[in-house]
C-alpha cells in the first residue's frame, strides 16, 4: 500500500493543483505533497522487508535508494519553488537576454506538472517490468516539457522542441529493444511476462545472446539519450540553460538517474547471460566519449547554465564508466550518482540565485559576487569545489573509487583518458567560476568598499546548504547502512 501511496499522493495534489485558480493554493499544496512523498519513502528503509512485491511493482535496494535521492532533491526543489513562484511577476515581463516581452506558464500547470514528474519518477524506481519502466520514462519526458517551457519565449520552445524530438527518437529505440528482448526470450515457456525482470534473471542463460546483444545497443542508446550520455546529449544544454533552475535541478540530479536506473536493469540481466563483458564495455566506450566531449565544450563555455548542463554529461560519463569497468566500480557510480544529484541540485539552483541578482546567464557578466552575495558565492563556490571532484567532497571518494577499479582490472588507457580529462574540466571550471567569485564587482573601484544588497532569502539558500552539507559529510564519513545498500548493489549488479 505504501509504494502506491507514494506514486498517488503527488499525482493527486497534481491534480488538484490543475483544477485550481490559486496560486498560493499550488505553491503549498506542492511542499506538503513533497513533505508527505518523503516521509512515504524514509518510512521504505524501515519497512523495506515487508514492501509489496509483485512481477510488475517492487522495491530492491537500487530502486530505493534512487527513489530517496528523487525525493529529497524534490523536497529542496519545492521549496526553492515556493520562493521562486511567490516572487515571480504577473503578466508581461522582459527578457534579460534579447529585451522582448513574454509571459510564464500559468501556476497551476507549472506545480501541476512539477507533481505529475515526481509521480512518473518514482514510478521509474519502483518498477519491476521494462514494459512499465518504459511506460514511466516517457511518461517524464511529458510530464516536465512543459516544465522546460515555463518561459514562454522561442528560446524555450526550442529547447523544448529539441528535448521532446530527441528524447522521442530515443525512447522509440528503446521500445525496440524491449520487443528484441521478447524475441530473445521466444523460446523460453516462461509463466510470467518475459519483460519481468524476475522472469529474466530466472531465465537469463537460456536468451537469445545474438537477439539480447542487439536489444541491449539499441536500449543503451534510447535510455542513454535520457540520461544524457554522448553523443545523445544535444537536448540536454538547451534544456537545462531555459528552464526554470529548480527544475533544470530536478532534470540533472533525478531524471537523469532513472534513465541510468533503467540501463543498470538491463546490465544485470546481460551480466547474468553471460553477456556481461559486452554491455560493460559499451559503457565505457559511451563513458569515455562523454567525458570528452563534457570537456570539450565547457572549456569554451559562456553561459553558465550551459556550462552546468555539460558537467552534468560529464558525470554521467562517469558513473557510465565505473559500471563498465565493473568490481568496486559499480559501488563507485552508484556513490557518484548520489553525490552528483546533490551537487548539481545545489549549483543549479544556486545558478538561480546569480540570475536574479545579476539578470543574466553570461559568465563574464557576473563579477564580484563575494562582495554583493557573500551566503550565494559561498555555496557557488563549495558546489564549483565539489563538482570538480576536490575532497572533502563525496564526489571525490566516488571518482577515487572508479579510478582504483580501473587500476584492479588493468585498464591503464582508460584511466589515463579518465584523469586526463578530468584535469582539462577541473582547470576549465576553476579559470571561470573563481572570476565571478573574487573579482571586482561591477562599478566599483574599491571592492572592500561594496556592501552586499538585500539580504538573500532563506528559500534560496537553505535548501542549497543541506544539499551541500550532506555531500560533505558523505565525503568524510560512509554511514554503515548506505555502506551496506552500495555492496548489495554491488553484488546484484554482478561486481564481485
Amino acid at each position: 500500500m505504501m509504494i502506491w501511496l507514494i506514486l498517488l499522493v503527488p499525482a493527486a495534489a497534481g491534480l488538484i493543483c490543475f483544477l485550481s485558480r490559486s496560486r498560493s493554493l499550488c505553491r503549498y499544496l506542492l511542499c506538503v505533497a513533497a513533505v508527505f512523498h518523503s516521509l512515504l519513502v524514509g518510512w521504505q528503509w524501515f519497512n523495506h522487508g515487508s514492501a509489496l512485491q509483485s512481477a510488475w511493482i517492487g522495491l530492491d535496494d537500487a530502486g530505493l535508494l534512487f527513489l530517496s535521492i528523487t525525493s529529497l532533491l524534490f523536497l529542496g526543489s519545492s521549496v526553492y519553488t515556493f520562493g521562486y513562484l511567490k516572487a515571480e511577476a504577473q503578466g508581461h515581463r522582459r527578457d534579460m537576454e534579447e529585451n522582448i516581452l513574454f509571459k510564464n506558464s500559468n501556476d497551476a500547470v507549472f506545480t501541476g506538472c512539477l507533481l505529475f514528474f515526481l509521480s512518473t519518477m518514482s514510478l521509474v524506481t519502483v518498477s519491476r517490468h521494462l514494459g512499465l519502466m518504459w511506460v514511466a520514462i516517457e511518461a517524464t519526458t511529458l510530464s516536465s516539457a512543459p516544465l522546460i517551457y515555463y518561459h514562454r519565449h522561442h528560446r524555450s520552445l526550442e529547447a523544448v522542441w529539441k528535448y521532446l524530438l530527441i528524447c522521442s527518437i530515443g525512447i522509440a529505440l528503446a521500445m525496440l529493444g524491449n520487443f528484441f528482448i521478447v524475441v530473445a526470450g521466444s523460446n523460453i515457456n516462461a509463466t510470467g511476462s518475459l519483460l519481468s525482470l524476475d522472469t529474466l534473471m530466472a531465465n537469463a542463460t537460456r536468451l537469445n545472446p545474438t537477439w539480447l546483444k542487439a536489444a541491449f545497443v539499441l536500449c543503451l542508446v534510447g535510455y542513454g539519450t535520457k540520461m544524457g550520455l554522448a553523443p545523445m546529449h544535444n537536448w540536454l544544454p538547451d534544456a537545462h540553460s531555459e528552464a526554470p533552475s529548480s527544475v533544470s535541478a530536478l532534470l540533472s540530479g533525478a531524471l537523469l538517474n532513472c534513465a541510468f536506473l533503467v540501463l543498470l536493469r538491463i546490465h544485470v540481466v546481460m551480466t547474468a547471460a553471460g553477456l556481461g563483458q559486452t554491455s560493460g564495455r559499451l559503457f565505457m566506450i559511451l563513458g569515455l566519449i562523454s567525458l570528452v566531449i563534457a570537456a570539450i565544450f565547457i572549456i569554451g563555455q559562456k553561459d553558465f547554465k550551459r556550462m552546468l548542463a555539460y558537467s552534468s554529461v560529464e558525470h554521467m560519463g562517469i558513473i557510465a564508466l565505473g559500471i563498465g569497468v565493473g568490481g568496486i566500480g559499480i559501488s563507485g557510480s552508484i556513490f557518484h550518482a548520489v553525490n552528483h544529484s546533490l551537487i548539481k541540485g545545489m549549483l543549479f539552483m544556486t545558478a538561480g540565485n546569480l540570475m536574479t541578482s545579476y539578470q543574466t546567464k553570461d559568465i563574464a557578466g557576473v563579477s564580484g559576487l563575494i562582495y554583493t552575495r557573500p551566503v550565494t558565492a559561498i555555496l557557488w563556490l563549495a558546489g564549483t569545489v565539489a563538482i570538480i571532484g576536490s575532497p572533502p567532497f563525496g564526489i571525490f571518494l566516488s571518482e577515487l573509487t572508479i579510478l582504483g577499479a580501473m587500476v584492479d582490472k588493468a585498464r591503464y588507457g582508460v584511466a589515463a583518458v579518465y584523469l586526463l580529462t578530468l584535469g582539462i574540466i577541473f582547470a576549465a571550471l576553476s579559470a571561470k567560476v573563481l572570476p565571478m567569485v573574487f573579482s571586482q564587482p561591477p562599478g566599483q573601484t574599491d571592492p572592500k568598499n561594496t556592501s552586499p544588497t538585500d539580504p538573500e532569502p532563506a528559500w534560496s539558500i537553505a535548501p542549497l546548504a543541506v544539499f551541500g552539507i550532506l555531500s560533505l559529510i558523505l565525503g568524510i564519513y560512509m554511514p554503515p547502512w548506505l555502506a551496506k545498500v552500495l555492496d548489495g548493489i554491488t553484488l546484484y549488479v554482478g561486481g564481485q
